[in-house]
């Protein structure tokens, strides 16, 4: 399958029409965890070319500057928005976080989102029921929408497009008590996927893994980095990326 690059000429012509007319059109902010399934759905989003993109927001673990979970640097994950051409919007949580500290920045964030016109809010999960739940009363209790574009698609099928197209993606983290740590630090392509049948979901849903997306359709220009130590410690193993 050919891969076609969203250009930022077509980003602003397919999403921010709103200038030429397009009044009709919802602002949306896109749940960014710079991985593949947050790519993924801003990707099938942008072909729908339903609402304005107003922004990426992303959760980053203040002590460490580091995305949430997945460990990437802050730095990558702005180089990411910079290639998207997308303002960035980070909440800063501690690395110990109660759920209601969560909380309490979450609707902090929200509220900004919403004085600023947004009125709707993306998710890339595809198929936690519980989780689509949480993350929609919240959204709901500030009188926002929030859309899932992969919601319920079917995960083998989903990765298999993902490669075709032409999107890569670095694993960053490994759950280990679900997935051997050989996973940890590679690119997801069809030896990957070939190997991970029957060990887990393909597309990592049950948090076996989590990723880096540094090139696809949807980016200017590839996210250059390079490998760096793992961490091997815990439940959970990391691969730093600088």
């Amino acid at each position: 399958m050919q891969n076609k690059r969203f250009s930022p000429a077509m980003i602003e012509e397919t999403l921010k029409k709103d200038k030429r007319g397009s009044k009709m059109k919802e602002r949306i902010a896109i749940s960014w965890s710079g991985g593949k399934d947050s790519g993924f759905a801003l990707y099938k989003l942008l072909q729908k070319g339903t609402y304005i993109v107003d922004s990426l927001f992303t959760t980053i673990t203040e002590e460490y500057s580091r995305v949430s979970m997945h460990g990437v640097r802050e730095c990558l994950l702005e180089k990411q928005a910079e290639s998207l051409e997308l303002p960035l919007r980070k909440m800063y949580i501690p690395k110990e976080c109660p759920n209601e500290v969560y909380q309490l920045r979450f609707d902090e964030l929200l509220e900004s989102l919403k004085k600023e016109g947004v009125t709707t809010v993306m998710f890339g999960d595809i198929c936690l029921g519980d989780v689509k739940k949480y993350r929609e009363s919240l959204i709901e209790n500030h009188g926002l929408k929030a859309v899932f574009p992969l919601w319920g698609l079917d995960t083998e099928d989903l990765i298999q497009e993902f490669i075709s197209l032409g999107f890569q993606t670095i694993t960053t983290c490994v759950d280990t008590e679900q997935l051997s740590n050989k996973f940890l630090g590679r690119v997801l392509d069809a030896d990957f996927m070939k190997e991970l049948q029957a060990k887990a979901d393909p597309c990592g849903e049950n948090g076996e893994y989590h990723s880096f997306l540094f090139d696809g359709p949807l980016f200017k220009k590839k996210i250059d980095f390079t490998v760096g130590r793992r961490v091997e410690e815990g439940r959970f193993h990391f691969c730093d990326l600088e």
